[in-house]
């Protein structure tokens, strides 16, 4: 198959090309203004939210300027979605409305990570990591979230086990989303952390950094 069809450089390793830091520049400026001006300590506003999901906005832009083909397409998308998600985040009562867009988010990084290698063994690992904080979460869910949620952590764990199983720069994108999203819901509805947002956002962005730098890699060519 056709390197360019798949968003991916002909080169097998990650394709150096010195543009890349200054078209990533807006990413990184965007992330210093949100943790600088620390918009989610201030009540909700659509300043605030814009200067949330700008970062994402400008990976997304980022992508389209600078990779090309169906893999980069996809995560685009999953991208605009996910600031979709990030606004709705801003205000609680909108809440639902942010994990249905992060859940089409992950629902398009599933599709765009693809199912080669299957890597089946990876499975297990992860229903165990996540099914006992799955079960302590619905101790602390109304009734009308579980649903919602449920369908959520499906996709996420999924997403995880394709990130993982794609390896690269998405295998640590995948962790570290589980890992921001795993504190949120802690700090949501378990119990309050210390420095909570911080992990959350910080984990967060890096994620997003890391999976959209695997639209300039390789996937993982093993089939065990």
């Amino acid at each position: 198959m056709d390197a360019w069809k798949e968003g991916l450089p002909r080169n097998p390793h990650f394709a150096v090309q010195p543009h890349l830091g200054r078209c990533l520049s807006p990413f990184f400026l965007t992330c210093a203004i949100y943790f600088l001006l620390w918009i989610p300590e201030d009540p909700p506003s659509w300043v605030g939210a814009l200067v949330k999901c700008l970062p994402v906005l400008c990976l997304a832009g980022f992508l389209r300027a600078c990779s090309g083909g169906y893999y980069s397409s996809l995560l685009q998308v999953a991208l605009l979605f996910s600031a979709c998600g990030d606004v709705f985040l801003i205000w609680p009562e909108a809440f639902p409305y942010g994990v249905a867009a992060f859940t089409k988010a992950q629902l398009l990084y599933i599709w765009a990570f693809g199912l080669r290698p299957l890597q089946l063994g990876l499975l297990l690992p992860i229903v165990l990591a996540s099914l006992p904080f799955y079960c302590l979460l619905l101790l602390h869910l109304s009734s009308d979230m579980v649903l919602l949620l449920t369908a959520y952590t499906l996709a996420l764990a999924t997403m995880l086990w394709r990130g993982l199983a794609r390896g690269g720069s998405a295998r640590w994108g995948a962790q570290l989303f589980t890992i921001s999203d795993t504190v949120l819901a802690c700090n949501a509805f378990i119990q309050p952390l210390p420095h909570a947002r911080l992990v959350v956002m910080a984990t967060y962005y890096a994620a997003q950094f890391l999976i959209s730098l695997s639209a300039f890699q390789s996937p993982r060519l093993k089939t065990n």
